[in-house]
């Protein structure tokens, strides 16, 4: 049965890391592959990205598939997530074979990260190797079809998205052709996901589903979200911050198809935040292609309908983020949720 999550396309898994308190707001979440890997690519628009094993995903190079993606909070410090990852990867002799031996092998883990420092009130509480660990591990000891616990978790513990709590969202859609598409974001974004007219979320429109707030409320959102921007402003660092995404499918891809996917789901980003890729924003976005399900080889088309499902789910999945995100009030700075300011 679909849970409407990236879990939904199989063989996928997910595990986030989540530590809060004590000056900590971040983790880290991974998206653990079905054993021998998945075709993989990246596309990164924003002017501020933090990447690892990024230019292994190029489809001139060598590397055809990779056992797990890691997203990350803690900026560029957090990307130490992914060597605990690697860790556990290589002791289950999972990666790419480079000796005689079945032990020899060197995962490529490809991550990303997020900007959350100094949101919990200590600048140095950020994820390192054992929060990747604990995140793969989490993932390892789900189910296939699990559902991917949403809001502030994993990476999205500390991301906030112009000014309110973000989060992880997820979603996921079966194509008439029987092929699946599904995404996972960390909506955490310089720009907006709130259009500032209305109280709508940009997501929503295209989701043909917007419910327009009362005026009186939107005015009260308004007025928090300008008390707490100008709180925040006193002690919280700049807001250097990204999207990420990983848009997966079943369908059988190839490492210039998986890339092309990757790179057309931008768009769902662009649709539920304004403004986007901005030189303080990291946006990046990876695909998986499990290859399950054959794509249909006399229509040179067929990848269409992949493509504009894998912008539609990034889009849905942002908006889940902010809908299931939970305010924050603390030492790093206060960031409510779109659900106190606006409601259900």
């Amino acid at each position: 049965m679909a849970v409407d999550a990236l879990t939904d396309v199989s063989g996928l898994r997910v595990g986030h890391a989540t530590r809060t308190g004590d000056g900590w707001l971040t983790g880290t979440t991974v998206v653990l592959a079905p054993e021998g890997g998945a075709v993989a690519a990246v596309d990164v628009r924003g002017g501020g990205p933090g990447t690892k094993e990024t230019d292994a995903l190029d489809p001139r190079n060598l590397v055809q598939r990779v056992e797990a993606v890691v997203l990350t909070g803690g900026s560029a410090y957090g990307l130490d997530s992914a060597s605990g990852v690697m860790a556990w990867l290589e002791e289950r002799r999972r990666g790419v074979r480079v000796g005689p031996e079945p032990s020899h092998v060197v995962p490529v883990v490809p991550a990303a990260c997020v900007f959350d420092l100094g949101r919990g009130g200590d600048f140095r509480a950020r994820p390192d190797a054992s929060t990747g660990r604990a995140a793969v591990e989490a993932a390892a000891c789900t189910e296939l079809g699990t559902p991917v616990q949403t809001g502030s978790v994993g990476a999205g513990t500390g991301a906030v998205v112009g000014g309110i709590k973000g989060g992880v969202g997820t979603a996921s859609a079966l194509l008439d052709s029987g092929v699946t598409v599904a995404a996972l974001v960390v909506a955490n974004a310089a720009g907006s996901a709130v259009d500032p007219l209305t109280g709508v979320l940009y997501g929503q429109f295209f989701e043909g589903r917007a419910a327009y707030p009362s005026a009186a409320v939107h005015d009260a959102a308004q007025r928090r979200l300008a008390e707490s921007a100008a709180k925040n402003t006193q002690n919280a660092p700049a807001p250097l911050n990204t999207t990420l995404a990983v848009v997966a499918t079943d369908a059988g891809l190839t490492r210039a198809q998986a890339q092309k996917l990757a790179g057309t789901a931008h768009d769902g980003i662009a649709r539920a935040v304004r403004p986007v890729h901005l030189l303080n924003d990291g946006d990046t976005v990876f695909a998986l292609a499990t290859g399950d399900r054959a794509l249909a080889t006399g229509n040179p088309l067929a990848l269409n309908e992949i493509l504009a499902a894998g912008a539609d789910m990034v889009t849905r999945a942002i908006v889940r983020a902010v809908l299931s995100a939970e305010s924050v009030e603390g030492p790093g700075g206060g960031y409510p949720s779109y659900r106190q300011l606006y409601g259900s």
